[in-house]
């Protein structure tokens, strides 16, 4: 991989991208290159690769336990006093 340097990057937006950064639990970097990404438009698919993408995706999910609010909050409280 490639690396990139920026120069002359004004301190208040290092200050805000280190906030969100961490808001995102992601380093600098990551949510460096997550942004760029999204604004780029990352990788494309065709109409027929995302639809085969979601038929895979739903095939995975079918019969699968449904979501409630009493395992989300075991989920978000396990682990922790």
């Amino acid at each position: 991989m490639a690396t990139l340097t920026l120069k002359n990057v004004p301190e208040g937006l290092v200050t805000r991208l280190k906030e969100v950064a961490s808001r995102n639990r992601r380093s600098l970097n990551q949510e460096t290159l997550s942004r760029l990404e999204t604004s780029l438009g990352g990788v494309r698919r065709s109409g027929d690769e995302m639809v085969a993408a979601l038929r895979r995706v739903h095939e995975e999910l079918v019969g699968a336990r449904p979501l409630t609010d009493a395992i989300l909050r075991r989920a978000k409280t396990q682990g922790r006093p």
